[in-house]
């Protein structure tokens, strides 16, 4: 399976970086976001922020690490193929899922034909991917579990084995916690609760997700 990302920076503060090709300027704005929906709102908001430019191009990407991705893509008033296709471009070529990446541009008076274009929107949309905060998707299964009190420290070390993560813990006679677990471990994960010494841990759930990381730390999930 192909490796996928995605980029952390949030609607409200993109990642954002600018460029000036023969004067005019080139605005990259890039975020995450969880559906094309999202994706046309944070263009809106980049409109609203350059009520004064000349266009804004942008292209979305959204999908799962399984390969059934929605793209959408817009010139907005340059000529075909020349702003959303080189922006889109970026976004495939770094492997990148769930964000949208806005390129807003400042006319400055010369024309610079399609192939000026092409490189000057594509060139604006990495800027601003470069920018970005980026994390790596990892396809998980989410277990929630039941333990006793007694069973906390051993439970923790096996999913520590496993490079899982814990998420929630709920506490009451007994302790009930959520981990997520790399898909590529599952089977050892489960192997190893039950093989667990006197009292077994059981999960008393799971179901796959897709876990956003960046190194070893967690930090978000989509189901």
């Amino acid at each position: 399976m192909t490796e996928m990302f995605t980029l952390l920076n949030t609607p409200d503060d993109p990642a954002h970086d600018a460029m000036v090709e023969k004067k005019s300027e080139f605005i990259g704005d890039a975020c995450h976001v969880d559906s094309l929906d999202e994706a046309l709102a944070f263009v809106e908001t980049i409109r609203e922020r350059h009520p004064k430019s000349r266009h804004v191009a942008y292209a979305a990407i959204c999908g799962g690490a399984d390969g059934r991705l929605s793209e959408r893509m817009s010139d907005d008033g340059e000529p075909s193929g020349t702003a959303g296709k080189p922006i889109l471009d970026v976004l495939r070529a770094n492997g990148l899922t769930d964000c949208a990446v806005a390129v807003t541009r400042y006319f400055g008076g010369i024309l610079l034909g399609s192939g000026g274009l092409i490189r000057a929107y594509s060139t604006g949309a990495s800027l601003a991917v470069k920018a970005a905060r980026r994390a790596r998707i990892v396809p998980c299964r989410m277990y929630r579990v039941r333990l006793e009190y007694a069973q906390i420290g051993s439970f923790q070390r096996i999913v520590s084995a496993v490079d899982g993560e814990q998420t929630g813990q709920e506490f009451t006679d007994r302790v009930t916690v959520e981990v997520s677990v790399p898909m590529e471990q599952a089977e050892t994960f489960e192997t190893r609760l039950r093989e667990t010494s006197t009292a077994p841990c059981r999960w008393v759930s799971r179901y796959p997700v897709d876990m956003y990381r960046r190194s070893k730390s967690r930090l978000s999930w989509r189901a």
